[in-house]
């Protein structure tokens, strides 16, 4: 079989070789840190790693993916995943080869290698940031990654992970953020208090999701309403209202960044202390709560809809 009118490739049939064994490994954080390399699984992953690739190519960049392992089943499937791989090396695997080099049960034909892109926070602030996410010691793989997505979904600039989170490139949280890790800069192991630093330094207004907030997030998003739709009177009620103390709140239209905590024990108290506000998103029924990810996707997009109006 030819590929993208390439001469066919030999078939990778051993399951035990070396080469297969190397990708397996990634699946381990000593080995994603001592070779700088993680897997994507699947056609979306790939396909969304295929894409940044070639994006970044054009722009002058070297890529971010090395190499891509594929069945014959998959690629007659998909045959745009292999026009995708055109300026990568794309081997022909058997479905025992891709089964030993995927963590999942039932893995879907392809994998790729891919380089850890590495980001400076200075950079990303500095290119005018207006929406950041920040992971604060979130530990669950499939929460650090519906994270990830609702940032990409909302339009964020970025997303940060502090020390001790999860390690985004291990195989379960690069699953669940369904290729939104390669569509946006992810700063990963910074240090909280150099994070608060640098976004004061950048102007951004830094707010702490929390169920016991003292500012409501329904609110603020009446209030950015308000200003869009009746700006003279919204700016006649600042004018009024200046002077009084403690009658500030947030305005979600400014740069901001979103501090998502733990999910058993949430923000710490030093966390929420350096925020600049706490905020509540409000439960109407008898939950007690929201978890992590869906409440990152409602403060976000209450971001995102203010700064997009």
């Amino acid at each position: 079989m030819s590929i993208d009118g390439r001469p066919p490739a030999p078939l990778m049939s051993n399951p035990r070789a070396d080469r297969v064994r190397d990708v397996a490994k990634l699946a381990g954080r000593p080995a994603r840190l001592k070779t700088g390399r993680f897997v994507a699984e699947g056609p979306q992953s790939v396909r969304e790693a295929l894409l940044s690739h070639r994006a970044d190519i054009e722009s002058g960049g070297t890529g971010v993916v090395l190499e891509v392992f594929a069945t014959d089943a998959c690629l007659d499937r998909l045959p745009e995943l292999a026009e995708l791989a055109a300026d990568v090396p794309l081997r022909r695997a058997t479905d025992e080869v891709i089964g030993a080099m995927a963590t999942t049960i039932s893995p879907q034909g392809i994998v790729a290698v891919c380089r850890i892109a590495e980001y400076d926070l200075d950079d990303v602030l500095s290119s005018g940031a207006q929406l950041i996410a920040v992971m604060c010691e979130v530990r669950d793989p499939g929460n650090a990654g519906t994270i990830l997505r609702a940032a990409d979904s909302a339009g964020a600039d970025a997303v940060v992970l502090t020390a001790s989170s999860v390690d985004i490139h291990n195989p379960k949280a690069v699953r669940s953020t369904a290729g939104s890790l390669f569509h946006l800069p992810v700063v990963t192991g910074v240090d909280f208090d150099f994070l608060m630093s640098a976004f004061r330094a950048h102007g951004l207004t830094v707010l702490a999701a929390d169920g016991y907030g003292n500012v409501d997030l329904d609110r603020l998003q009446d209030e950015s309403a308000f200003r869009r739709l009746a700006p003279q009177q919204a700016q006649a009620d600042d004018d009024e209202g200046a002077a009084a103390p403690g009658s500030s709140q947030p305005r979600l239209e400014n740069p901001t960044a979103w501090l998502f905590g733990n999910e058993a024990q949430g923000l710490s108290d030093g966390q929420l202390a350096d925020a600049d506000y706490r905020v509540a998103v409000p439960v109407y029924g008898r939950a007690e709560s929201l978890n992590v990810g869906t409440a990152a996707t409602v403060c976000l997009y209450a971001s995102a809809r203010a700064q997009n109006r």
